[in-house]
């Protein structure tokens, strides 16, 4: 079976299926300013929710020990680079994968040094979750805000802000409640629609996973009560079918066992559901036919006929006629195919070290199809102090903007903010092949400021 085109999480979180179908399994991503103890938090999460080893504690405890520390420092079960546990800080995006009796959990801990903003754009682009931190010491900074920015464009489902060292304010109700004041107006404006707050201390591992007696006043949910009971939002039925091909399966000829005559085409269904006898369009050729048979590795080893598929299984799909199909064509519902288009104006994280300019010309990575483009125009990038667009000629690292794209050949395009998975795509360089952005078709920034209302919004 094929892998999917993009892969930004290990290939073991597509492992729990049938908790994804049952809405059990939850993708979470951290992110905050550097120190507000992100890495702190996620080894307090695994460590108190019993999810550590005794031989990754054994380590770092030695490690801690070496260090002159009292206590085991809970930041080095994350932070797992050499020049992160020498620099203190968090660079890669670490992933862990932990559960508890009633939820699987996905974890990405992003680094939170302006630097890598790349890194937590990455980080945060599968999540269900992200636990934004602040200190209560400093409360919101330009950080918090481009974290949040990164949030509502991504359209991540649901926001979590830990206000944390809430112990080095002497637990103070007021400064906790001044901090949630700021926390929602300034969501508000960037359009985040759904966030929930709460007071901790990560180093202590109070409403961590334990609910801390030093915060009477603070009647809510701990942290992890709160991430088992957030919903997923994760329905393939109510979803439109979209299968981006990234193998052909061609006959094998004189190849025995009975598959000499297969013909598949595998890949990764991006959205949901998929049955056979299903009528399908195959975009960009427009060609329409149906689906005669669904297989994955074991159905075929074991000789079962499958009926259906859904997102995010990686199955091979085989049609009634023979059409033609390529790496990068995109099988889709025929009565609800996305429209193809050579332009494409689209929201962009830039994460190139050189600026983006008009006329720069790149490689447009859209699910598995990848075609040259160049930069039409670069529209404006976002001012996150007024959470608004102004103009610009080019594009920094870490910049948002917008900016308009044509392409050499079509793709089968439509909204992010409508479709996460076909709704984004790469640029990507021609030379090296480095990610220069994340982009997100459409304009990501005006539908930021007009957030929809989530049907799996939660409310505590």
């Amino acid at each position: 079976m094929g892998a999917p085109a993009t892969t930004t999480v290990p290939s073991d979180a597509a492992l729990p299926l049938d908790d994804a179908r049952r809405g059990t399994l939850l993708r979470l991503a951290t992110a905050g300013s550097v120190d507000d103890g992100k890495s702190t938090l996620v080894g307090r999460l695994l460590f108190d929710s019993k999810s550590v080893l005794a031989d990754q504690l054994d380590a770092v405890e030695r490690v801690s020990r070496d260090r002159g520390l009292e206590t085991a420092d809970l930041a080095l079960l994350t932070d797992g680079l050499r020049a992160e546990r020498e620099q203190g800080i968090t660079i890669d995006v670490a992933y862990r994968y932990f559960a508890t009796a009633r939820r699987s959990f996905i974890l990405a801990d992003c680094p939170g040094h302006v630097q890598y903003t790349r890194n937590t754009v990455t980080g945060a682009s599968t999540a269900d979750v992200v636990v934004l931190l602040i200190d209560a010491r400093k409360g919101l900074l330009e950080q918090t805000r481009r974290h949040l920015a990164v949030a509502s464009l991504l359209r991540v489902p649901h926001v979590v802000v830990a206000v944390n060292k809430i112990d080095l304010v002497d637990y103070s109700r007021s400064r906790y409640e001044e901090l949630a004041s700021d926390i929602r107006a300034t969501a508000a404006s960037l359009g985040v629609a759904d966030v929930h707050t709460l007071p901790v201390s990560a180093l202590v591992g109070d409403n961590v996973v334990d609910r801390g007696d030093r915060t009477p006043w603070y009647d809510g949910p701990t942290l992890l009560e709160l991430l088992e009971e957030l919903p997923t939002g994760d329905d393939p039925d109510a979803e439109s079918f979209r299968f981006p091909v990234q193998v052909v399966i061609r006959p094998q000829g004189a190849a025995d066992g009975g598959f000499r005559d297969y013909r598949g085409y595998a890949g990764q269904v991006a959205s949901g559901v998929v049955r056979v006898g299903d009528e399908v369009v195959v975009l960009p050729s427009g060609r329409r036919t149906t689906v005669a048979g669904i297989d994955t590795a074991d159905s075929l080893a074991s000789g079962t006929d499958l009926v259906e598929a859904f997102a995010p299984q990686s199955v091979t799909i085989r049609l009634t006629d023979d059409v033609d199909v390529a790496r990068g064509d995109l099988i889709a519902a025929a009565d609800e195919a996305p429209e193809v288009t050579q332009d494409v104006e689209g929201t962009v994280a830039w994460l190139g070290d050189r600026p983006l300019l008009p006329g720069s010309r790149v490689l447009l990575k859209h699910t598995t199809r990848t075609v040259q483009a160049v930069v039409r125009d670069v529209v404006g990038r976002l001012d996150l102090d007024t959470a608004e667009l102004e103009p610009a000629e080019r594009l920094e690292l870490n910049d948002i903007g917008r900016v308009t794209l044509r392409l050499a050949s079509p793709i089968a395009a439509e909204e992010y903010v409508v479709a996460r998975r076909t709704g984004a795509f790469l640029l990507i360089d021609a030379q090296d092949g480095g990610t220069l952005a994340a982009g997100m078709v459409g304009d990501a920034l005006a539908a930021a400021r007009r957030p929809v209302e989530r049907p799996g919004a939660y409310t505590i």
